[in-house]
Order: structure tokens, then C-alpha cells, then sequence
């Protein structure tokens, strides 16, 4: 049963302006399955503030096809990502800034 819990701790940092607007869209857009903060949800999305999605494995890029195409599941049992309704592509960007100053501010670099 899913509980929709966070599925990690997250530390958050003083954010920038930019990274501020991007936290914004995210909780429209994305909060509902990867959870507050990015910390993922049981049974719903996973965490983004996760080693998995580090720079040097998922590239920005990987934000914005997974937005705009959706995702076949393929690190996690949550199922396929459906594309995101409603996003564009410079809202993604902000998005990407925010997720990225979250997770250094969790030595996810």
C-alpha cells in the first residue's frame, strides 16, 4: 500500500532567487509524485534528491525529455512517468536549477 511518505531526508538550503521560482513550478508540476522538497513518494514518484540523478548521470537534458516525453520506468518500480501536461520548456529550466542547488546542498554533485 502506498503511504505517498517521503522516501528520503532532505536537508534544504537558503535558496537563490532563481532556484526560489524553480521550487515554485515544482510543486505545481512535479511535487504531487517526487514529493515535497524532491524527497520522492512512497509509492507514488522517487526521490530527485538522490544519487541517481546527479549531474554526471542525469544531465539537465534528462530533465527536460523526462518532462516533455515522459519515462519508461527503468531505475525504480514505480511505473512509466506520464509527460508532463502544461510545462514549458523555461519553466523546466528553472525547475532544473532548483533540483540542482538542493541536491549539492546534499553532496549530491
Amino acid at each position: 500500500q502506498a503511504s505517498g511518505a517521503p522516501l528520503v531526508n532532505v536537508a534544504m538550503p537558503d535558496l537563490s532567487p532563481a532556484a526560489r521560482e524553480g521550487k515554485v513550478l515544482f510543486d505545481r508540476s512535479c511535487a504531487a509524485c517526487h514529493g515535497d522538497n524532491a524527497a520522492g513518494r512512497d509509492g507514488l514518484g522517487p526521490p530527485l534528491i538522490h544519487k541517481i540523478y546527479e549531474p554526471g548521470h542525469h544531465a539537465d537534458v534528462s530533465f527536460h525529455l523526462a518532462a516533455t516525453n515522459g519515462v519508461r520506468s527503468h531505475h525504480w518500480t514505480f511505473g512509466d512517468m506520464p509527460p508532463v501536461e502544461g510545462i514549458a520548456d523555461d519553466e523546466i529550466d528553472r525547475i532544473v536549477v532548483y533540483i540542482r542547488e538542493v541536491q549539492r546542498a546534499n553532496g549530491i554533485n
